[in-house]
């Protein structure tokens, strides 16, 4: 059986329609399901530091809330096409995870993870070998090494210079 050009025409347009339609419906549900979250930055601090938070609730016009145990609730501001605020975690605040929400104008929410760690100080700096962090007589010993190697080089230097007129 033989078809038209524009039968053909339109039984293809038809087909595709059909291939893609369910294909485009996928990306726009992924698009909407994306367009709300909620990041910090760093995920995981100590008590005492601060940390940002990034968020999205569609188009980001209209301030939104971002509520934690630790940090309480935090209005974020439109900024550069996010909503975004700084908070800090209290000094007293217990080491382990908290979620994180945000509550949209419109209702829609999203959650993270805040993880919070232990403040640690360190006793001492890095031991990484001989150098600055040389104790005792040998950082002595190896400053007098580097300079009468210095000197030597210079007197050789005056030596071959010396040479080199004479000669």
């Amino acid at each position: 059986m033989r078809m038209s050009v524009p039968a053909a025409t339109a039984a293809l347009i038809a087909g595709l329609a059909v291939l893609v339609a369910p294909a485009l419906w996928n990306v726009s549900a992924a698009h909407a399901a994306a367009a709300v979250f909620v990041e910090l930055n760093p995920s995981t601090v100590p008590a005492g530091d601060d940390l940002s938070l990034r968020a999205s609730c569609d188009d980001n016009l209209e301030p939104a809330t971002v509520t934690a145990e630790p940090i309480g609730t935090v209005t974020v501001q439109p900024e550069f096409g996010f909503l975004t605020a700084n908070a800090e975690v209290p000094d007293a605040t217990e080491a382990g995870d908290y979620p994180v929400t945000l509550k949209c104008p419109d209702g829609r929410t999203a959650t993270s993870t805040l993880h919070v760690v232990e403040k640690v100080e360190p006793a001492r700096g890095p031991a990484t070998g001989f150098g600055g962090t040389a104790s005792g007589t040998s950082a002595t010993v190896m400053i007098g090494a580097g300079l009468a190697t210095i000197a030597a080089g210079a007197a050789l230097g005056v030596v071959a210079l010396r040479r080199r007129r004479h000669g």
